[in-house]
């Protein structure tokens, strides 16, 4: 199979080559929590702020350069040119003698050329009216960097500025810009500056929003000023991908955050809220010739250093005597080093080679805790790995396809990505040794298996054949540009190891309809051969089967309406091994109908919304699996507050065939009784609260409680056994499933102590008790703790601390790191795990107090060498 995902690799990677010679166009959880991290034009409909209507005044000189003068009527009706550029035609950007210093004090002389935009409007919440203060933006560039300066205007006292780390800067004020640079309307970079300069920066793709994984290379520094503060920054050309020469336009948006003022957005670019989108919407700039255009080369060597220990096994289970028990012991392992590299190579200003060498891919902290208690399905978690967050967007589609997370632990890997006039494409490979990568545990049961098979050679030995064995894994996708925001795409995967190969392809596409309604769809075929679990037989059969996946969605933004109809579904041989699946053999098909009154940014209630969100599902006999409709209503207040609640109501079916075996005339099926299915009506009412009054504190409350949630009788581990009246009779008896009624409570706080210190205390808890027995089928509680120091932008201190009591695991985590720049880092932490008042992972008792299950204490370090061509 090696050599048959080799010629997959050459294949497509011939294939992309041929891609990029096209020649390029001449170009002129229960209750939805509200979506505050949503991206700049989505957060239009969320909070709402208070407005002054000032008369605009001057921050800084007339620029002396050739750029774009408007009209605009003063109070007294004489008409005068604007020193602004244009908002009605491309702006023109002047190349600088010298480069200025980067510093946030705007006072080189270069900066006197440098084009001035200026006269921005409040689009949130007022709708393109006049801001609460001013704001100038300075832009220029040279062969080497694009510079951009903001002047901002406000009182002092209300600024919102900390110490904070890369990409979390969106608590406090912030000025930023979106970059078009391909001027395509569907995919700009976002680059974002707090008052002190720290930035965030990742990519907006249009029916996608932000992505603030990618980390480009850029300068910037802030100042807070009497009346304000000012920023300036340089953003290297050769950290960008795009087109530029003579007569290219670049979109642009660029943008101010007023947290104390309700959160204002004032924005260069008028917003018409009757149009959805935000890239169709942006301003152009032009005149970016004469770029010095190099070819970059990035080696990143990394060295990770860790000793860890952790609690095992006394003597195998062969090997323990009757009726003895094993409470286990704790082994410190040796110190461990491992080397790897990855390097980055520019083939383009919009082609990059990427390519990994024994990857260090461990993630310097853990994915946070989350209720697995009553989950039939798996547990989505993001992507945080630098080498497959860049430009992840590529191979992002709507049914999840490609989850890099599939690939856990590759000792190769290799990605290439980039875009040729309408095309953008990407490719990667990986050979990934996580499934043959079993425990010390298992490698000591299967040495025991080994020694016995001396003795009789009938035995098997079962993770024989996949120890230290590899799989291959590979990734194609392919887009075009139609029209001006439409597209059209292919993709395919393979994913092959031992008794287990996949196979997926297919076809998506997105639509602008018109200049409120957008479409989007994925057809998605798979292939594969492996084994499947068949209920009717109750076994796992190795054999092909074939599935097929479609999605679609269909969005219309008005200015007070929003209407969404979306769609998913799954056959019940579909695999995508490289993806993720939450579940198969399923159709779901929802609508989204919300209302929002205009916002009256002086009035007590800022605006109102409300909404209704329907779903049903149904499995491809056409039995109905559940439905669901949530009618919610929300008000936004003064002073970045939310308050709302809602109601829902919902139906869900469940089937044995889903759990386990189905029942015969000699065997009984996986639900105990004479019903091979079990149903309940769901009903829930919530509420919520979200609040920033102030810099310092932010809170978030929601509330529910449900009636008729199913309790799937799994169990909750040892502290929480089924309690099903099935199970109370004999613990191995087949599932009963029941209706239950669910308590959920939710809670964030965080507090900015000062500006460099922010602790953050979270609280999540899931509650089900069975109607037919009255017991508590489980009660989880997570506990979420979190303090960040920032000495300087580059230097933090971290501290974390999870608890749940469910599976009572309490796990610190202490992090020390210095990140001057992505690539260069030094990371020292240290990480444990314990049971308090737990139950032994071996012989399953009650332990009292405190036992450590692992710990590890390393240090990671990179270092980014760079090189122009």
């Amino acid at each position: 199979m090696k050599i048959v995902s080799l010629a997959f690799i050459c294949i497509v990677l011939c294939f992309s080559n041929a891609v990029a010679q096209i020649p390029s166009p001449k170009t002129a959880q229960p209750a939805p929590r509200p979506t505050a991290e949503e991206s700049i034009f989505t957060r239009l409909r969320i909070v709402g702020a208070s407005s002054k209507n000032t008369e605009a005044n001057s921050l800084t000189q007339p620029a002396e350069t050739n750029k774009s003068k408007i009209t605009v009527e003063k109070a007294d009706g004489i008409s005068v040119a604007s020193r602004y550029a244009s908002k009605d035609s491309p702006v023109y950007i002047p190349r600088f003698n010298a480069p200025p210093i980067v510093d946030g004090q705007i006072n080189e002389s270069e900066w006197s050329s440098a084009t001035l935009f200026g006269e921005f409007l409040q689009t949130q919440p007022g709708d393109n009216i006049a801001p609460s203060a001013e704001t100038e933006v300075l832009m220029g560039y040279d062969e080497k960097n694009l510079y951009i300066a903001f002047r901002v205007k406000q009182d002092r006292d209300t600024v919102r500025a900390s110490l904070a780390r890369r990409d979390q800067v969106f608590n406090d004020d912030y000025v930023g810009v979106y970059l078009d640079t391909f001027n395509d309307q569907r995919q700009a970079y976002t680059i974002f500056f707090n008052p002190l300069g720290v930035q965030a920066d990742g990519t907006l793709t249009e029916g996608r929003g932000e992505d603030y994984s990618v980390d480009l290379q850029l300068e910037s520094k802030g100042v807070l000023t009497p009346d304000g503060y000012t920023v300036e920054a340089a953003i290297p050309f050769k950290s960008l991908r795009y087109e530029a020469g003579e007569n290219k336009l670049w979109g642009i948006h660029l943008f101010r955050r007023v947290k104390h003022n309700n959160n204002e957005l004032d924005s260069w670019m008028p917003i018409d809220r009757n149009r959805s989108g935000s890239l169709n919407q942006t301003g152009h700039i032009t005149g970016l010739e004469n770029i010095s255009t190099t070819r970059q080369l990035e080696i990143i060597p990394s060295l990770t250093l860790s000793q860890s220990g952790r609690r095992v096994r006394s003597v195998l289970p062969s090997q323990l005597a009757p009726n003895a028990i094993d409470s286990g012991r704790f082994v410190d392992e040796n110190v461990k080093g491992e080397i790897g590299l990855t390097a980055k190579f520019s083939l383009t200003p919009t082609t990059t080679l990427d390519f990994a060498l024994n990857p260090d891919f461990a993630q310097v902290e853990a994915d946070a805790l989350v209720v697995t208690a009553n989950q039939r399905f798996p547990i989505f978690y993001p992507e945080k790995r630098p080498f497959f967050l860049e430009r992840i967007d590529v191979f992002q589609t709507r049914m999840n396809v490609v989850n890099t997370r599939a690939i856990v632990d590759p000792d190769v890997a290799a990605k290439l990505t980039g875009r040729r006039g309408r095309n953008t494409f990407g490719v990667l490979y990986a050979s990934d040794n996580a499934p043959g990568n079993y425990s010390l545990d298992e490698r000591e049961n299967l040495r025991d298996c080994q020694k016995k098979r001396l003795a009789d050679s009938s035995i098997v030995c079962g993770i024989e054949r996949f120890v230290d064995k590899n799989a291959n894994i590979g990734i194609f996708r392919l887009k075009r540009d139609v029209g001006r925001e439409n597209n059209l795409g292919f993709f395919a995967t393979t994913y092959n190891f031992i008794e287990r190969h996949n196979n997926t392809g297919g076809f998506d596409g997105r639509f602008r309809l018109d200049t409120k309604t957008s479409a989007e769809f994925q057809l998605t075929g798979t292939t594969s051969r492996r084994f499947f679990y068949d209920p009717d037989l109750d076994e796992n059969i190795y054999r092909t089967g074939n599935g097929f996946g479609y999605s679609y969605s269909i969005d219309r933004a008005e200015r007070n309406l929003t209407l969404q109809l979306n769609g998913i579904g799954f056959m019940r041989d579909y695999r995508a091994d490289v993806g993720f699946t939450t579940r198969t053999d399923t159709n779901q098909h929802r609508s989204l109908v919300r209302y929002q009154t205009e916002q009256e940014p002086k009035e007590r209630i800022i605006f109102k919304r409300f909404s209704n969100e329907s779903a049903v599902s149904h499995d491809w006999q056409g039995r109905m699996q559940n439905w669901n409709s949530n009618t919610q209503q929300m008000f936004a207040l003064q002073r970045q507050t939310n308050i709302g609640g809602g109601l829902k109501f919902g139906y869900e079916r469940v089937f044995e065939r889903e759990f386990g075996a189905n029942r015969t005339a000699t065997r009984p099926g996986a639900f105990f009784g004479t019903d091979s299915e079990r149903s309940a009506n769901r009903r829930e009412v919530y509420g919520f609260l979200e609040t920033t009054p102030v810099k310092q504190f932010y809170g978030y409350f929601l509330l529910s409680y449900g009636a008729g949630q199913l309790d799937y009788d799994l169990g909750a581990g040892a502290k929480y056994p089924r309690v099903s009246p099935a199970a109370l009779l004999d613990p191995k008896n087949p599932f009963d499933p029941g209706a239950g009624d669910q308590v959920y409570i939710e809670t964030a706080l965080r507090y900015q102590a000062t500006n460099a210190l922010q602790v953050s205390l979270n609280y999540n808890k899931q509650q089900l008790v069975r109607d037919d027995t009255g017991l508590t089928a489980f009660d989880d509680n997570i506990f979420n703790f979190r303090s960040t120091y920032q000495f300087t932008r580059n230097t933090f201190a971290r501290t974390r601390i999870d608890y749940s009591t469910v599976s009572t695991r309490l796990r610190p985590q202490f992090l020390f790191g210095w990140t001057p720049n992505p690539g260069t880092a030094v990371y020292a932490g240290y990480n444990d795990d314990f049971n308090r008042n737990g139950y032994n992972p071996f012989s399953g008792r009650y332990e009292p107090g405190f036992r450590q299950n692992e710990r590890t204490f390393f240090i990671k370090t990179s270092y980014l060498f760079r090189n122009s061509f």
